[in-house]
């Protein structure tokens, strides 16, 4: 059965119609090709599908695409404005926050998450937002300092 869905993904109004049981990451990378956000475990255990959904980190491969009718979905393609990457992005390449980049995307939505509603969030805040996001390659500790530069460059940390 197809439902007809209105999400705004990073911006731009989409009407679809969409199957009941598509889920919002195969929407966002086969309907939508917005590649960025990855497929990883399929049981939401390792994050690398975290989008934004009305601003809250979500794992795409839990959510239902006919749930985010009337939603805004954030994807890390919209995290760039107008040509200039977010201080998130800036930060995770100036601290050199990845290695392999898979867990990249969902690690940049969560964080950016977390700088919006905390302007100055501790190691244990940090640590604590991306702990479902799973790593394999950085051991983290680049991670937390990333988001603490982000956070300088966003004004929020002294």
């Amino acid at each position: 059965m197809k439902h007809k869905i209105n999400v705004t993904v990073n911006g731009a109004a989409q009407e679809l119609e969409v199957e009941s049981r598509l889920l919002l990451v195969h929407l966002l990378r086969e309907d939508l090709r917005l590649t960025g956000t990855h497929i990883g475990c399929d049981t939401s255990h390792c994050g690398v599908c975290t989008v934004l959904l009305d601003g809250q980190p979500v794992k795409s491969c839990t959510v239902l695409a006919v749930q985010t009718d009337g939603c805004k979905v954030s994807t890390v393609e919209g995290l760039e404005s107008g040509g200039k990457l977010h201080p998130i992005q800036e930060a995770f390449t100036e601290k050199h926050a990845l290695q392999c980049g898979y867990c990249t995307p969902g690690m940049l939505m969560t964080c950016s998450a977390l700088l919006e509603r905390s302007k100055n969030p501790s190691e244990q805040e940090i640590r604590q937002a991306i702990s479902g996001n799973l790593c394999r390659c950085t051991g983290y500790l680049n991670i937390v300092k990333a988001v603490q530069h982000a956070a300088q460059k966003i004004g929020g940390a002294p």
